[in-house]
């Protein structure tokens, strides 16, 4: 069971080579569209010649029945408990085992020294403090690659393996605003970027050419590869999140260093209940504070005007945050009204927003395939406004044709207070004996 992510890399190491194990579906959820396809014979490898279907998630039940199923593997991540025992109910009431996968037996090994970013919950800042962690790794003259949790959501056989170094290469690819939100960042920050479905091919393409990997999780996921140092960030804007979704909480209790993100909008009892809940979860990691700096590029655009605002998708649909930074810094910048897009949204934006009903008056940025990208199209053009707010991390004006003008948000991390990140990071360097290449 899986979201075009962590099922096809559990498939991949344990299921592929297995003779005693016939897998006999993948079943879809969260990402439009890949229902009714199949994970293609190319990666399914030779027991599966005519590859593996990928069924709706809601046909689990009937699946189960009628193909005598033994096992159903739980693959996706960023889900609150209640929705893991509802799926463990369904296939433990049509007689299957309920399975989770840990990271001994899921976790590639790798010679090369290896940091990973981690989060409680999808929208905690992990984009951000890699970005910022790339810098400083490469300021230091080492070659850093960033492999990408997967977000394969076009022809599957094609994005088995993926390095994105351009602009170029993510045209080439047909990205979505789902994966250009991830890569874009880093491509301007100088960064290669690994992705695609096959990871053991993928570590070994940047093993070639890589003092240090750098792997960057998506939603709340554990990494796919066996991490030297863990990094993981907690969010004090959702206190309790430490505890409420799976595997958050699982990778909170592996970290090393543990990040109480986003102190300097947040409250002071809100970073201290995070605080001491992390602590009481793993106590032998090291905590540390860091922050969330969100600049408007022109904040004299959007005093006084009527705006909409667009914010980073996942973070507002399954991250369940009603806004984000492009709410905060259309407030900070005294817009004169932030309106609802729930006013003008076409069909298929109307129906993220009964979808997810937490979403407060801000557009996520949706474009999974091109339907729903026009769909976006279609709202913003609509909306009666003076200019529109982009906290998507990608650049949505490049994208698609708008009649009104957008101002991007852009949102940093920052150390906060003595001995931050970057201390460790030092010490973490010194320990490893990495040196850059000659």
């Amino acid at each position: 069971m899986g979201a075009a992510g962590r099922d096809f890399h559990n498939f991949n190491v344990v299921y592929r080579d297995d003779p005693g194990s016939q897998v006999v579906a993948f079943t879809a959820t969260q990402i439009p569209e890949i229902a009714g396809r199949r994970y293609p014979p190319s990666l399914a490898g030779p027991c599966y010649r005519e590859g593996i279907p990928i069924v709706e998630e809601a046909t689990l039940a009937t699946l189960c029945r009628q193909e005598c199923i033994d096992q159903v593997v739980f693959a996706y991540s960023d889900v609150d408990y209640a929705h893991v025992m509802h799926q463990a109910s369904i296939a433990l009431g049509a007689g299957a085992d309920f399975l989770l996968l840990g990271p001994e037996r899921t976790m590639l090994q790798t010679d090369v020294p290896v940091i990973a970013i981690s989060a409680v919950r999808t929208g905690c800042g992990k984009s951000q403090t890699s970005r910022w962690l790339s810098q400083l790794l490469r300021k230091k003259g080492l070659q850093v690659a960033v492999i990408r949790h997967p977000m394969p959501y076009g022809n599957l056989a094609q994005q088995a393996v993926q390095r994105f170094a351009t602009p170029a290469d993510l045209e080439s690819a047909h990205c979505t605003i789902e994966e250009r939100e991830e890569y874009e960042p880093h491509l301007a920050a100088g960064n290669v970027v690994y992705a695609g479905i096959d990871y053991a091919q993928i570590l070994a393409l940047a093993e070639r050419e890589a003092d240090l990997i750098l792997w960057e999780g998506g939603n709340n996921d554990f990494p796919f590869i066996r991490p030297n140092l863990h990094i993981v960030l907690v969010d004090p804007l959702r206190p309790g999140s430490e505890t409420s979704h799976h595997p958050g909480e699982a990778v909170l209790r592996m970290a090393d260093i543990i990040i109480i993100a986003k102190v300097n909008s947040a409250a002071e009892e809100d970073i201290g209940q995070v605080t001491a809940m992390a602590r009481q979860i793993n106590s032998t990691a090291t905590l540390i504070h860091g922050t969330s700096q969100v600049q408007l590029d022109d904040p004299e655009r959007v005093r006084g005007k009527r705006v909409l605002v667009v914010e980073d998708g996942p973070t507002i649909t399954h991250g369940g945050m009603p806004h984000g930074a492009g709410y905060v810094a259309a407030t900070q910048a005294q817009a004169a009204e932030i309106v609802d897009p729930r006013q003008v949204a076409v069909e298929k934006i109307a129906a993220v927003y009964a979808q997810y009903p937490h979403i407060g008056p801000v557009l996520p940025a949706l474009g999974y395939y091109p339907e729903q990208l026009q769909a976006l199209r279609e709202t913003l053009n609509a909306a009666q406004v003076d200019v529109v707010v982009s906290a998507t991390p990608c650049d949505l004006d490049a994208l698609i044709d708008l009649n009104k003008p957008i101002v991007r948000v852009r949102y940093e991390f920052a150390e906060a207070g003595e001995a931050g990140l970057g201390h460790w990071i030092e010490i973490f360097l010194q320990e490893q004996k990495l040196r850059p290449r000659d």
